[in-house]
């Protein structure tokens, strides 16, 4: 039996909210159970240094927790002077997960800044801003085809992400943080709405783990990834 009563395949309830800020280009709140993360999009008409003169866009991100979304304070980074590395880690994992269903040369030499904000955590807020990050750059590619700013759409497909994982020696799907703070194993499934991967994390967290066990929990992962695409295009219209 899992902590919160689901299913082993069963997700939490995801609402993503669209336009929940007024300046952003895109914008949305995504909920995957009692996960919220604020997510925007801001449109910057230069490209990186390291682009110039290309003709390719870029797409990165920002990522951070706000102070109560935990059960105890935790201090701001900008506080203490300097990001952690498990922010570091983070927001270079969204960047590298959004350009993956990105065709840079459609953007032309422009950036897109992602920001997903943590307003509560309950576990996969990686996952949550992945697949909000989507659809806050999504709203905002949108404005600039109709403004006729780009011709061609530069998003090629869906981007989305859950975590899989075995609990009690089960393999289940989105895990929330009491499952993820006692699973054996922990995975994280980053995968196109056409089923490709873009990048998995996995590690044994005091247990190993199969290439069956793996295999299976890669089925999770595509079933969640569907349900994720889904409401994607939901928020969307």
């Amino acid at each position: 039996m899992r902590p919160s009563g689901r299913n082993l395949n069963e997700m939490r309830k995801v609402t993503i909210e669209t336009g929940v800020t007024k300046h952003a280009e895109g914008s949305c709140l995504i909920k995957v159970g009692d996960t919220h993360v604020l997510c925007t999009a801001t449109i910057e008409d230069r490209a990186p240094s390291f682009l110039k003169n290309t003709g390719l866009g870029w797409v990165t991100a920002e990522y951070g927790m706000l102070p109560r979304a935990t059960h105890s304070r935790t201090r701001r980074e900008a506080a203490a002077g300097k990001q952690g590395g498990r922010t570091v880690e983070i927001q270079r994992l969204i960047g590298r997960a959004l350009r993956a269903g990105l065709d840079r040369s459609a953007l032309g030499e422009r950036q897109i800044v992602i920001d997903c904000d943590v307003i509560q955590a309950d576990g996969g807020t990686r996952c949550a801003s992945i697949t909000g990050g989507w659809v806050a750059l999504r709203l905002a590619t949108n404005k600039l085809l109709a403004k006729g700013i780009i011709t061609s759409d530069p998003l090629i497909d869906h981007v989305a992400a859950v975590s899989c994982g075995i609990y009690a020696g089960q393999n289940v799907c989105d895990l929330d943080y009491a499952e993820d703070s006692e699973a054996g194993v922990d995975g994280n499934f980053i995968m196109t709405g056409k089923g490709k991967l873009i990048e998995v994390q996995m590690s044994a967290e005091g247990s190993t783990y199969t290439r069956d066990q793996m295999n299976q929990l890669m089925d999770l992962a595509e079933s969640g990834i569907a349900e994720l695409v889904a409401a994607q295009k939901d928020a969307i219209g």
